[in-house]
């Protein structure tokens, strides 16, 4: 496969799963703000600072008020990762790859892309209740997963769509995490109340987590939930089992054996994978939260770095350790 078809298929999927992400962002903290009494309901800034991009946003001298995050998030033209700008950039790379992609697969891109496009023309009713369109977007992206499921064939095309999709769920998995360390933040003192627990629900149901929790582990419990949504194995949004999977397709592209590494994205995943699978929730507490998800954020960047430098660029980085 060309590299710059497997990195067009590999982004198209990033930025269709961050646009989803972005969408979760919006509606947790719309039903927060249902949820939470007074003032301390309207707190829209974390998911800015949870992006990585708080700089950016006050920099441009915006408010942090409900309406200007929803409109930088959902429909800001210059700032990269809005959601428009993220189903712009899918629509652009699936254009290159039609020929790869089924038919089924562009009509959807191309017509979700134009539903937010039209969204952003008039987008006085999503500033001042996003949850439908929300809703529509998370489900136009499910939609598009599930077409690639059933009509692309599980090649290496395949492997680099998942992997693509992967990292980016495994990276905002703990951003989310994040929100809810930026929101508590201001009242530590809110931490186990009856608060506290409609935040960590609203959060679970964000990542259409709640009910898979609920089947594991009964009632809420932030430990547990954190155990849940970093360290489960087996609910597909976990970031460990997101990393495990997309491990899973860099050793079905390279061939390589699973054990083994061929290339750096390989061993940094693998360590990646290694040292989560051996952590406990008491450890992530105790090197913190926020803390340990930083730190985890950081790590992806690498394994990122990684793929580009192994598969995209004009000369593949070799790890010279897989070589002895």
């Amino acid at each position: 496969m060309l590299s710059r078809v497997a990195e067009a298929i590999y982004w198209m999927s990033r930025y269709l799963e961050r646009a989803e992400n972005i969408a979760r962002f919006l509606d947790v903290n719309w039903h927060l703000t249902l949820d939470t009494p007074g003032s301390r309901g309207e707190q829209w800034m974390p998911l800015v600072s949870a992006m990585g991009d708080h700089s950016l946003f006050t920099g441009r001298g915006l408010p942090g008020d409900r309406k200007s995050v929803i409109r930088f998030l959902a429909f800001d033209p210059e700032y990269p990762n809005s959601i428009v700008n993220c189903l712009g950039r899918a629509r652009d790379n699936a254009r290159t790859i039609r020929e790869i992609i089924p038919t089924e697969m562009w009509e959807q891109i191309n017509t979700f892309y134009h539903l937010v496009r039209e969204a952003a023309r008039g987008c006085e009713t999503v500033l001042n209740n996003p949850y439908h369109f929300c809703d529509e977007v998370k489900r136009r992206d499910l939609t598009i997963s599930g077409i690639a499921g059933d009509a692309m064939s599980h090649d290496e095309a395949w492997d680099f769509f998942r992997l693509g999709r992967l990292l980016e769920r495994a990276d905002k998995t703990s951003r989310i995490l994040d929100v809810k360390y930026f929101i508590l933040l201001p009242h530590p003192s809110d931490i186990g109340s009856n608060l506290d627990y409609v935040q960590w629900g609203a959060l679970l149901k964000a990542i259409s987590a709640l009910e898979a929790y609920r089947r594991r582990h009964g009632r809420i419990q932030p430990e547990r939930i954190v155990e849940f949504l970093l360290l489960d194995h087996d609910f597909p949004r976990s970031l460990l089992c997101c990393l495990i999977k997309a491990q899973q397709c860099l050793h079905a592209i390279t061939g390589t054996p699973m054990g083994y590494f061929a290339n750096p994205a390989e061993k940094r995943i693998g360590l990646l994978c290694g040292d989560l699978a051996y952590s406990g929730v008491e450890e992530v507490f105790s090197a913190g939260l926020h803390e340990f998800t930083d730190n985890l954020q950081t790590r992806m960047n690498l394994v990122d770095e990684a793929v580009f430098a192994t598969f995209f660029a004009t000369f593949p980085a070799i790890d010279a350790a897989s070589q002895q």
